[in-house]
């Protein structure tokens, strides 16, 4: 396995969240539109991907929410490849990153029907929060932070 730093406009990392959104548009149903319009990656300076074996099978990003704050996006792994601790090696490197990038926590946004999401980032330490910025009042967001 090798993970590489990067940004949005490296191709492995595009490849897998166009598949992300497609998994998305079936999880979300009719809340993907809503989703969607906070997804968007042609700005994103601080993207993560897994290679196994020069294929890319996980991504993960970073940006920042406030002077505080990154929050994580876009994260995913390959439904064949998982279980295999890709999406919490990916979170630990984006949390390592934003630590060195000066900031105090990550947060971020999941949906409830999201399980295995939700439970990975249970998982790694982070806590449930009000939801924030546009996920508010959102029945199906559910908001997550961990300090570093």
């Amino acid at each position: 396995m090798q993970t590489l730093r990067t940004t949005s406009e490296n191709p492995d990392f595009q490849k897998l969240v166009k598949q992300l959104d497609s998994y998305l548009s079936v999880m979300d149903g009719d809340e993907h539109d809503f989703y969607h319009q906070y997804n968007k990656i042609d700005m994103l300076k601080n993207c993560v991907v897994i290679y196994d074996n020069d294929e890319a099978v996980a991504c993960g990003a970073i940006k920042e929410l406030d002077s505080k704050s990154m929050e994580v996006k876009r994260m995913f792994t390959l439904p064949e490849k998982r279980g295999k601790g890709l999406a919490s090696a990916i979170l630990k490197e984006l949390e390592i990153w934003s630590k060195e990038l000066g900031y105090k926590k990550t947060v971020l946004e999941t949906g409830k029907r999201q399980i295995e999401a939700v439970a990975l980032y249970n998982k790694c330490g982070y806590k449930i929060i009000p939801n924030y910025g546009q996920y508010i009042g959102v029945d199906n967001s559910v908001c997550f932070e961990k300090e570093l």
